[in-house]
């Protein structure tokens, strides 16, 4: 039966009355919780959970938290709290608690300077793990105490650097990697697919990567524990230890339990015995804003993420992708802050192991398009190589810490070739083809001699018309410099300083600093940090566009991926790379997954 015009008019004005109802609702939790900072007590220790997955950024949104979503913690979001309890006279000292943070030594050295920087303020930091390998008790060293239980265990074993292979299982599945890579010693990305080995390049580096980190390793711990680096190696080489051992040879101060490490800060801190310890967490601290501490004030500086593989489109993450640092968002991201008159200088901070060369290029020329009009500064975190190198490399300043990985200035193209497999299968199939290179993506045949030379003419019109000439320009030097330290070739943040591929060591602070100077802000005032893009509104996150949720297929694949074993998920996700190159997609990507322990 069909409705009155009077009960459609209802039925509108019901719909517009619940509608304003709950905007109305949710306005005034925001505006509440808003109001209603927690509440820090005079003298304060601080608890730090140094764990979990420790994403570069992830947006932190007030309605979200109103409504109880709970929101992962972030790496800049843990950098944040340190420069706030700094200046917070409430905040007496921070206890770190480590529990292996899912973060690369670049981003280690960064955060471990962050809590140096700290305790300039004369506040004491204290550090406690259960269980402590290389990467946490390097962070732990940066404290005035470390802790562990007394059940506890720690293993500076020293370092180990692990390369997979999967051409044997390629063999057996009937398939082959046809590929064209552009200085074949050290590009090596597609050795994984093509080798079951190391190649002479691939050990070299990792050899020069692992003495470097070493040696920066064992001189931070001799400084921090007051011995020399030969004590130190020694020391190494007879772990792991137990909290007991540990403490008798000096690389913890005591082998405590939680509740009696409370006490001796209680002491250091000057309660009465009686006293229970005031302590507040880093999630609580988190609502404490920047700005009522007098921080994150005063002209405004752009802030980009670039995390992730890069490739054409939006920024996000999948299953088998991974985290993704889409073309789309960032070139607009970029385009954005240039046009913004507030915004007085840019910083791209880029923690990518590379991928699309076309994405690549389009991020690189919306760069150089922004420095035309205010200073543009990169920072590097744990991973800025090979297409994170090229959307660095034109920038005004490049900021790196000593143990980022960047460079890997070369080029691959490929296709999987999968007819093996279909016979294995039983599958057969025919091409119908017009055009004498018609067939070039063909998936179950190897590219013919005339393909193979068309490709190569693509592969180093890229690296040779685009790459190198484009680095030369960024780094002010020439093609023949930039192709003797390129090929491939993967460099420390250090090496990549002395070969002038990036200008200081520093985070992100650092770059900000520089940014502050190129556009002549007063180096004593802070600036407003402004993430562009802006931060999707919560509502529209969760009931956002279609191309942006997840099906329900892709929450099975998720699923399923994330209960295989963390190597089975490098792999599927290596695989993915291998769709894109069938489309002929050049990468632009770190030549090994860089995994030291």
């Amino acid at each position: 039966m069909a409705m009155s015009k009077t009960s459609k008019i209802l039925l509108f004005l019901g719909g517009v009355l619940v509608l304003l109802l709950i905007l109305g609702v949710i306005g005034l939790i925001v505006a509440t919780r808003s109001m209603n900072q927690p509440s820090v007590a005079n003298n304060s220790l601080l608890v730090l959970s140094l764990s979990g997955d420790l994403p570069d950024y992830v947006a932190e949104e007030p309605l979200a938290k109103a409504l109880g979503v709970s929101q992962p913690q972030s790496f800049t979001s843990l950098l944040t709290q340190l420069r706030k309890a700094k200046v917070d006279n409430r905040i007496g000292a921070i206890l770190l608690d480590i529990d292996f943070p899912g973060i690369g030594w670049g981003k280690a050295n960064e955060l471990r300077e962050a809590i140096k920087e700290f305790k300039t303020s004369g506040k004491p930091v204290y550090a406690y793990m259960e269980i402590g390998t290389n990467r946490e008790y390097f962070l732990a060293t940066a404290a005035d105490k470390i802790f562990l239980p007394p059940p506890g265990d720690i293993y500076v074993n020293g370092f180990a650097a692990e390369a997979m292979f999967y051409r044997g299982s390629l063999d057996k599945l009937g398939i082959e990697a046809d590929v064209i890579q552009i200085g074949p010693k050290y590009k090596n990305a597609p050795d994984q697919y093509t080798k079951k080995e190391m190649g002479e390049g691939q050990r070299e580096v990792i050899n020069a990567i692992l003495d470097e980190y070493v040696s920066s390793y064992t001189s931070a711990i001799a400084e921090s524990r007051k011995k020399s680096v030969e004590d130190v190696k020694a020391l190494i080489d007879g772990a792991p230890y137990n909290a007991i051992q540990a403490k008798s040879v000096g690389l913890i101060d005591d082998a405590l339990y939680r509740d009696q490490i409370d006490n001796e800060i209680k002491t250091r801190l000057g309660y009465a015995e009686n006293d229970k310890l005031r302590t507040i967490s880093g999630g609580a601290y988190r609502d404490v804003t920047s700005d009522s501490l007098g921080l994150n004030t005063g002209e405004k500086v752009a802030v980009i993420y670039a995390s992730g593989a890069i490739n054409v489109g939006r920024s996000g993450s999948g299953p088998l992708s991974g985290e993704v640092a889409g073309s789309d968002t960032l070139v607009k991201a970029i385009n954005d802050a240039a046009s913004d008159s507030t915004v007085k200088a840019i910083v791209l901070r880029v923690d990518s192991p590379g991928g699309s060369a076309l994405a690549s290029d389009l991020m690189w020329h919306a760069i150089e398009n922004a420095k035309l009009k205010k200073p543009f500064v990169v920072s590097m975190g744990d991973v800025a190589a090979s297409g994170g190198y090229y959307i660095a490399c034109n920038a005004n300043k490049i900021v790196a810490e000593p143990t980022s990985i960047t460079g890997s200035i070369g080029v691959f193209m490929g296709k999987p070739v999968v007819k093996g497999f279909y016979d294995w299968l039983g599958i057969s199939n025919e091409y119908v083809l017009r055009g004498k290179n018609a067939g070039i993506f063909r998936a179950t045949e190897k590219w013919t001699p005339e393909e193979r030379a068309k490709m190569e003419a693509q592969t180093n019109t890229i690296y040779f018309d685009n790459f190198l000439p484009k680095v030369a320009k960024g780094r002010n030097k020439t093609v023949e410099e930039v192709n003797t330290l390129a090929q491939g070739r993967v460099w420390t943040g250090t090496q990549a300083k002395a070969n002038g591929l990036i200008d200081e060591f520093g985070g992100l602070e650092k770059a900000i600093d520089i940014a502050k100077e190129l556009a002549q802000l007063p180096a004593d005032k802070d600036v407003r940090r402004a993430v562009f893009p802006a931060p999707r509104p919560f509502l529209e996150e969760y009931f956002g566009a279609e191309e942006t949720q997840m099906t329900a297929d892709h929450k099975a694949q998720a699923a399923l991926l994330e209960s295989m074993p963390r190597d089975v998920r490098r792999a599927f996700r290596f695989s993915s790379m291998l769709d894109q190159m069938q489309r002929g997609e050049a990468m632009l990507l770190l030549p090994f997954e860089l995994t030291i322990k």
